[in-house]
């Protein structure tokens, strides 16, 4: 009486979205009655890592609750059919514009978990195994073999499922170096890291700390090192508790990420895709010489997101422009960048309502300081200034850009590994902390726990201190004793701490330049060195070149994940079929494996 086994290495959101559209899937494609869903992961599944209800209670989402959704809708582009079901603010009860702390996600995720397992078919046993999954093998023509940490035989599977989600990595070179150097030094390093997982109890109260990145680790750093230590906000001012650090902060930029938008749109949204939707992404995969992110891509996305903050700028502000928007439009279209830029001039008159994507990517860019005084009060300036339009309806364009960059970002995953720079550019302008987390930085910044270094910050180690100097200041060095990375790590195939990962690729699986696991964008089945497609492997998530914006994401706003999680549920369920010899049907059991 063969059963057949599914095996899905990750149950945090990645895999609960996979698990939602297995559901949703197997009335149409899965006649069996005996299914062994089998999920690996040390953490509680639904939740993961990341979102585990056990964390700070002082972590937020990066999102608002209303914009959170595990559930597809009918503008999601996928065979299977739509399962709606409640966004994070309607399951939680909560205003859509709150940003909910990490440990209500982590419920919500809890909950979709066991709302999908609850609709799988009648006979379908849902195992968790809280282990490590570290190497995969078998024949590509017959069952898998999965290995965890601490057990002596494997899983069998008919087919296995990689959704890992975000991976630890081995140190780079310079991070390698730096760690020498502290320990040699009685210092502190402290290397790229999730920020809720490391140590902090080696920075000391009062003392100087460098802090190399200025995005979404750093704010969670930010909190852990001043509420955490037992600070507090009144009003305006921050109270220290004098149990703080004191936080030196650069970057490349030198600047925060652009703060959440704090209002909706209202009116007509722009008609999005314009110049970048699913014909011109064919085409470029369709070019038999392969083609350039800055050389052929780039241009249409300049394009896609100035047409979409004129629309609204003539559309929402017509007192604003000269000229109707048919003449605009037609003419925006027909003509290229440097003629753009000359229709543009002559549209709109004020040049603070052109849209300028180099001066937001990079606001300091030949910016100088006569000193580091001068630098913490334009640093507060500029972030004072931020919060004002990003949290005023009369910059609405700003929010029609934000559209076109989701919609872009759900075409540029078709294209897979497109180099780590447009992901950059995308957070630092649409996926910024939210609003009231930049008040604090000001209040820390007047309070004096914060200090900004400015941009190009490069960190050296010398004379048993770590110095830290930016081009913002010329001249400027501070030292340390301490310093933290505040980025993600960036774990490729070869370096992820990840064991199973590695094994894969040492086995050949095949990897992008940039260190990605290739996969096939139609279903995410692993490929191999040559091109061939694993029949019994697949992959979703951020660690393949097929990674999406996310495991769960806006309502209404195509989820390129959730199609992905989509086409891979049908795939695996088309492969496994019904059981050669079905078990009697059997109502669906969760059960804890050890």
């Amino acid at each position: 009486m063969t059963r057949h086994s599914l095996v899905i290495v990750g149950a945090g959101p990645r895999g609960t979205g996979l698990l939602e559209r297995i559901a949703a899937n197997a009335p149409e494609l899965y006649a069996g009655s005996g299914l062994d869903i089998h999920l690996v992961d040390p953490h509680p599944p639904g939740a993961g890592r990341i979102w585990r209800e056990r964390q700070s209670p002082l972590l937020w989402m990066n999102s608002h609750a209303e914009d959170v959704t595990m559930f597809t809708d009918e503008t999601v582009e996928m065979a299977g059919p739509v399962r709606p079901g409640p966004t994070l603010h309607e399951w939680a009860g909560l205003d859509g514009r709150t940003f909910a702390g990490r440990r209500v996600q982590g419920a919500y995720l809890r909950w979709v978990y066991e709302r999908a397992v609850a609709g799988l078919p009648p006979g379908t046993i849902v195992h968790h195994h809280p282990r490590r999954a570290v190497r995969v093998d078998g024949p590509r023509e017959g069952r898998q073999r999965v290995w965890l940490e601490g057990r002596t035989l494997p899983l069998l599977a008919d087919l296995v499922v990689l959704t890992l989600g975000h991976l630890d990595a081995e140190p780079d070179e310079e991070q390698r170096e730096l760690s020498a150097y502290a320990r040699a030094h009685g210092l502190v390093h402290l290397p790229p890291d999730f920020t809720a997982d490391s140590d902090l109890s080696a920075l000391r109260p009062g003392e100087p700390v460098l802090v190399r990145g200025f995005g979404l680790a750093f704010v969670d750093l930010m909190v852990l090192l001043t509420e955490g230590r037992g600070g507090r906000y009144e009003g305006d001012a921050y109270v220290p508790s004098g149990r703080e650090p004191v936080l030196y902060v650069g970057s490349r930029r030198g600047v925060p990420y652009h703060s959440k938008i704090g209002y909706g749109l209202t009116g007509a949204r722009p008609p999005l895709p314009r110049f970048l939707g699913p014909a011109e992404t064919d085409a470029l995969l369709a070019r038999p010489d392969g083609f350039d992110f800055r050389r052929d891509v780039w241009p249409l996305v300049e394009k896609e997101l100035g047409f979409a903050h004129y629309h609204r700028l003539f559309t929402a502000h017509p007192e604003r422009v000269s000229g109707a928007w048919a003449a605009f439009e037609e003419q925006y279209a027909a003509v290229g960048p440097a003629e753009r830029a000359a229709l543009v001039a002559s549209a709109v008159p004020d040049p603070a309502d052109r849209l300028d994507l180099a001066a937001l990517d990079r606001p300091l860019d030949g910016v100088r300081y006569g000193s580091p005084e001068e630098l913490q009060a334009g640093l507060r300036r500029y972030i004072e200034d931020d919060l004002r339009r990003r949290h005023d309806p009369e910059h609405s364009p700003d929010l029609a850009v934000f559209l076109a960059l989701l919609s872009v970002y759900g075409q540029l995953v078709r294209l897979g590994d497109i180099g780590p720079w447009w992901h950059g550019f995308f957070s630092h302008l649409a996926s910024g902390p939210p609003g009231p987390r930049l008040r604090q930085m000001l209040a820390l910044s007047r309070a004096g726990v914060l200090r900004f270094l400015g941009a190009g910050v490069t960190v050296g180690a010398a004379d048993g201190v770590f110095r830290a100097a930016g081009a913002t200041v010329p001249g400027a060095v501070v030292e340390a004793r301490a310093l933290v990375e505040a980025r993600l790590p960036h774990p490729t195939v070869e370096r992820a701490r990840d064991p199973l990962l590695r094994s894969l690729h040492a086995d050949g699986a095949a990897a992008t330049p940039d260190g990605l696991l290739a996969v096939d964008r139609a279903d995410g089945r692993v490929l191999d060195r040559a091109g061939r497609p694993h029949p019994r492997r697949f992959a979703l998530g951020p660690h393949t070149d097929a990674r999406g914006s996310g495991a769960f994401t806006r309502p209404r706003t195509g989820g390129p994940a959730f199609r992905q999680n989509d086409a891979t549920a049908r795939a695996a369920l088309a492969f496994l079929g019904p059981p050669k010899a079905p078990a009697a049907a059997r109502r669906h059991l969760l059960k804890e494996s050890s």
